[in-house]
Order: structure tokens, then sequence, then C-alpha cells
């Protein structure tokens, strides 16, 4: 059974972050590591992980020196794993209890090195408001118009990024969107696996809910990491905004 990472960034998820804990250490599939990269220059919370930590030997806190983001708090638990997969979490997301040992076995099965399953879009209260069904990205131009990966479905070869030194960007939202671009460019493919297997929580105050920053990154996504020009970079980040709202 090989060792799967588990990388959680921790940004003031006090609320939501032990379930999400509780849902991986109590997986099928038991040989996981589970970094927590805490990214917080306030330590209120830490010793609250800490405690959490205390649950399981296999849950690891790793401290960020200064306030890095998410995408660059993975980029440091990808840096500090060990596993031969890396599997991504929120902090305020939740796997059903066969997530890892089902999504595995469909990869090894199919000789796959990246997947990505179907999830659940619940709210505070943990009710089910809405699904994303997965389906298979095989090249840049099927996702380019429309992000339809969750970030908490997706596990992957290690070796997939190391190889091509392949990293989140410094962006405050749609980071995981240039990763998994940044992928496909490299021509590597992202498999669907049709199942339900994640819980996706929808906060009104999560970061991923300001349609402002949204779109200003939206756009640097285009213009900066994809190098188009202003009006191709404006067309996609319209076509990407009609899409988000298509599935609303």
């Amino acid at each position: 059974m090989d060792l799967v990472s588990v990388i959680i960034p921790y940004h003031k998820k006090r609320n939501t972050v032990k379930e999400t804990l509780i849902s991986v250490i109590n997986q099928s599939y038991e040989n996981l590591e589970v970094l927590v990269i805490y990214d917080d220059t306030n330590l209120n919370d830490f010793e609250f992980l800490q405690k959490i930590a205390e649950l399981d030997t296999r849950i690891k806190i790793i401290k960020n020196k200064t306030k890095l983001g998410a995408g660059f708090s993975r980029n440091i638990g990808i840096e500090k794993s060990n596993g031969k997969y890396i599997a991504f979490l929120d902090a305020d997301d939740t796997w059903s209890l066969d997530k890892l040992q089902s999504q595995i076995l469909f990869m090894k099965q199919n000789n796959y090195r990246i997947s990505h399953t179907s999830y659940y879009i619940v709210d505070k209260n943990k009710k089910i408001i809405g699904q994303r069904k997965a389906r298979d990205f095989l090249s840049i131009n099927a996702i380019l118009k429309s992000c339809d990966i969750g970030l908490s479905t997706v596990v992957l070869d290690k070796n997939v990024v190391t190889h091509d030194n392949i990293k989140f960007p410094n962006l405050v939202t749609k980071e995981d969107f240039v990763f998994w671009l940044m992928l496909l460019k490299k021509n590597h493919k992202f498999h669907a696996q049709d199942k339900y297997l994640t819980n996706w929580t929808d906060l009104e105050n999560s970061l991923s809910s300001s349609t402002i920053q949204k779109l200003k990154d939206g756009f640097r996504v285009y213009n900066q990491y994809m190098n188009f020009n202003f009006i191709k970079s404006l067309y996609y980040l319209t076509c990407l905004s009609i899409n988000y709202l298509k599935k609303k």
C-alpha cells in the first residue's frame, strides 16, 4: 500500500478543521501522512491544532514563518511530503470514508497519474446545495473556459509535479486553476472518477466567494500565466464568468 500525503493549508478555519481532519484519519486507506500547513503569524489556533494532532500520529503540523497563502503553503507541503501520491484537501472540506481507497484503486487499475472525482457542494450546516460531476480533461483547451476540477478531490502521483517543477502561484484565488493549467500544458491528463466522494463547503465569507477578487485573479490567470494579450484574456475571463454563473 503506497503512502499518500494529504496536504491541508490552514488559515483561520477553527470551526471546520477538526471535522476535516477526522474525515482523513478515518479513511479506510490507512497508509497516510497528513501535513497541515499552518499559515498564520497569529498563533492563537496553533495550540488548538496541536491538540487535534494528538488524535493521530499521522498528523504533522508545519508552521510557516510568514503568511504565504494557500498556494505557497501547498508548495511547502509538496516539498515536505514523503508519499508516492499527493492528495489535496482544504480545511473546510471533508471526504467520504472510502475516498482514497476508491480513488487510488481507480488510478492503479487504469494506470492514471492524476485523477479527480465528482463532489457535493454543502452549506455551513452540511446541507447539500449542489453538485459537480467530474469529467475527463485530456488537453488544456478542455478547461480554459471553465475550471471544473474540485481541488479537494484531486489525487496525483508526486513525480508528475516534481519532474516538471510545477508549483502553485501567488494568487489569492484561482491558484489551483493555474496549477491545473500548468499540468495540462505539460500534457498531463486529468481522469475523472464519477463518484461523489468529497463535500466542498460553500461559505459566504470565504475567499472563494469574493467576486471582485475572483475577477482580478481570473484575468491574471490568462494574462500573466497563460501569456494571453489583453483582449484574449478578457474574452476567456468572460467565458469563465458565464460558465460559473450557469453552474450556480
